[in-house]
């Protein structure tokens, strides 16, 4: 590796992380881990040795490929790469760094664009499932720079909305792999639900808080912190995710009334650092939890019924728009968010056996 590997940094939605050609990484899945685990610096707390930021949200990783796919351009692997463990995870999907696959498949020519703006439809390979992202273009170039703007995100950029589609129970085989709407875990009523993201949302007043707490005050919380791991080692078989000791899912979800004009307030765990915001599809499951009946969410919820509605889900540094469609049987059957992305990095990443 001492040539280096071609390799795009980018923000994409509240996220960043390394973009790569699924071709400039071994096929063999060890082998790929061993070296993204040099490429960010792991395990180390501070990721002092490798291109990390020392944050779950900045050790992400984009494996991205051309597809043969008829219902596809674009294949995305999401691998997370725990901060300080020596660990690679494609658990889980990630909607932030999925807002950064539309631009990087044009920047790499992967797809060809259309002036004014391209549609790219990604696989989501940790998932099965497809999602599209209309991405802007000037003289067939991406355009990063615009006007949207969203929480956790300092200024402005060019829009990247996302559609995703038949989401439910991507991860655990069900939107409610339990098939209920409520479960106890250690006295606490919770549910366990999977719209793109799975997740365990239950009320913060139950696990002791306000839910406005800053995520510096929860991660020093030991007692809530020892609570959540818990449910959370319980939740995962009943999800159908097995043993999750090791696993970045489910996300633990505290959930309060809204206080800044949104639907529902979220605290997140992802699942052992307190998120600065919510992940995308992590809302998704959050708001579609938020319009079902009888669940601890509903009851706190504050939102429109209708066949299409828009939930603000709030958390610690604003807030994310989840528009939510539902079929003649009542059901979630899409979802769609905005996000951003934009391109900070490309060149080459070198590696070597004692890091980067």
């Amino acid at each position: 590796m001492s040539k280096g590997i071609e390799c795009m940094w980018m923000r994409g939605g509240t996220s960043k992380g390394a973009y790569f050609l699924a071709d400039a990484l071994p096929s063999d899945e060890q082998a790929r881990a061993d070296i993204l685990l040099r490429v960010m610096g792991s395990p180390d707390a501070r990721q002092i040795d490798g291109m990390g930021g020392a944050d779950p949200l900045t050790s992400k990783v984009a494996v991205v490929s051309k597809s043969d796919r008829d219902d596809a351009d674009v294949e995305y692997l999401f691998l997370q790469v725990f901060v300080d463990q020596a660990i690679v995870t494609d658990a889980q999907n990630c909607g932030n760094i999925l807002a950064g696959v539309g631009p990087f498949a044009i920047e790499r020519g992967l797809v060809d664009p259309v002036e004014g703006e391209t549609e790219v439809r990604i696989f989501m390979c940790n998932t099965g499932q497809i999602s599209v992202a209309r991405v802007q273009v000037q003289d067939k170039e991406v355009v990063y720079e615009g006007d949207a703007r969203i929480d956790g995100v300092p200024g402005f950029s060019a829009p990247v909305p996302i559609t995703f589609k038949d989401t439910a129970g991507s991860s655990c085989g069900a939107l409610l792999p339990t098939g209920n709407a409520v479960d106890v875990i250690d006295g606490i009523e919770l549910t366990m639900i999977d719209n793109g993201m799975p997740c365990v949302v239950m009320r913060a007043e139950d696990m002791g808080i306000t839910g406005q707490e800053t995520r510096e005050e929860l991660e020093a919380n030991e007692v809530l912190r020892a609570k959540l791991e818990s449910i959370r080692l319980q939740a995962g078989p009943l999800m159908n995710l097995g043993d999750v000791k090791e696993k970045s899912v489910p996300k633990m979800t505290m959930v309060s009334a809204p206080s800044n004009g949104g639907a529902i307030s979220t605290r997140t765990f992802i699942p052992h650092r307190c998120h600065a915001s919510i992940g995308v599809l992590g809302a998704v499951s959050v708001a579609t939890a938020a319009v079902l009946k009888g669940s601890p969410a509903n009851a706190l919820a504050t939102y429109d019924a209708a066949s299409r509605m828009t939930l603000d889900v709030e958390h610690p540094t604003g807030c994310m728009t989840v528009v939510l469609d539902q079929d003649e049987q009542g059901d979630v059957s899409s979802a769609a968010l905005l996000r951003t992305a934009r391109k900070l990095f490309d060149g080459k990443v070198f590696v070597h056996k004692n890091g980067l």
